[in-house]
């Protein structure tokens, strides 16, 4: 949660990152998956208390429905932007994302107004996501479902065509990103995620996604909509992303929550740079690789968040 200052940017912007080493019901060493194979499926219940934890450390509460009640109304469409670009290694946890429908639930959300969604179908159900329509239960599908609305959108270097789950069928957009080095931006988190809601995202990738993963986040729809962030950690990816590579890969134990996407950006970032130190490593800068759209989206243009880490509070916790 975050401080109004003038030109819409906040003076501190809060990112709430709670870890459980027993979240996989053992004890997690830093190693990645080719090392440290056992114990890889989550505990349900441990994750619905990592997010409880991660919701009360951003919104200040000791009242789970009350800090959902910041994020959503009764009477409210839901969407869950995941990403399911990794297969069932790398892509958004769906104990996670069970656990976030269930307190949706709770805050008054029908679950018919609910709709788990990413590009594509397929891609959905390789993740190991179970796709439902109609009737009264959580939806989860893809666009190609439904398609993208006709007309372009644009900001800055950007004209797209927006997913009609977006513009028709959601009033809040909770984004769900996993923690992922990426080959051409540096990382891919909360900000990249979003060219998952648009028709052309190949288009948008030369130097580095700069400025476009920013362009993207900053159009109208998409800004207006997007409420929440829940980064997924639980698996990370430190190299050779976004795809699922086992040997770069490392069990997190975590999540990253936030409203401010910049923030909750640099601050993934600075994990996934430690965590390539302690690999031996040079950093994403050194590799040709900075993330400078993370930049981009908070300068005066954009105006999407700080990623400025004297105006970042971040809330550090250990499951409990």
């Amino acid at each position: 949660m975050s401080a109004a200052r003038p030109g819409g940017q906040s003076a501190t912007s809060t990112v709430s990152i709670v870890r459980d080493p027993l979240l996989r019901g053992m004890l997690q060493g830093a190693g990645g998956l080719g090392r440290d194979t056992g114990g890889s499926r989550a505990d349900p219940k441990r994750i619905r208390g990592l997010l409880d934890q991660a919701m009360d450390g951003l919104f200040h509460s000791s009242d789970t429905r009350q800090a959902w009640g910041k994020v959503v109304r009764p009477g409210q469409r839901v969407g869950l932007k995941v990403n399911t670009l990794g297969g069932r290694g790398l892509s958004t946890n769906v104990q996670l994302v069970e656990a976030i429908c269930e307190r949706l639930q709770a805050a008054g959300i029908r679950a018919r107004d609910i709709v788990i969604w990413d590009r594509d179908s397929a891609e959905m159900e390789r993740a190991g996501f179970r796709i439902r329509t109609g009737g009264n239960q959580v939806q989860c599908y893809g666009t190609d479902r439904v398609g993208y609305e006709e007309g372009l959108v644009s900001f800055g270097s950007v004209g797209s065509q927006l997913s009609k789950i977006l513009t028709s069928q959601c009033d809040v957009l909770i984004n769900v990103p996993v923690l992922k080095d990426h080959d051409g931006a540096g990382v891919t988190i909360a900000l990249k995620n979003m060219f998952g809601v648009i028709h052309n995202p190949n288009k948008y990738h030369p130097d580095g996604c700069n400025p476009y993963i920013a362009d993207v986040n900053a159009l109208p729809e998409v800004r207006r909509k997007l409420r929440l962030h829940i980064c997924d950690a639980t698996t990370a990816c430190f190299e050779g992303g976004p795809g699922f590579k086992p040997r770069f890969a490392w069990h997190a134990n975590a999540l990253l929550v936030a409203t401010d996407p910049v923030a909750l950006d640099y601050v993934g970032w600075q994990m996934i740079e430690r965590k390539r130190a302690a690999e031996g490593l040079k950093t994403l800068a050194a590799d040709g690789r900075a993330p400078n759209y993370i930049a981009t989206a908070a300068d005066a243009k954009h105006r999407l968040g700080s990623n400025d880490p004297g105006r970042i509070r971040l809330v550090e916790t250990q499951a409990v």
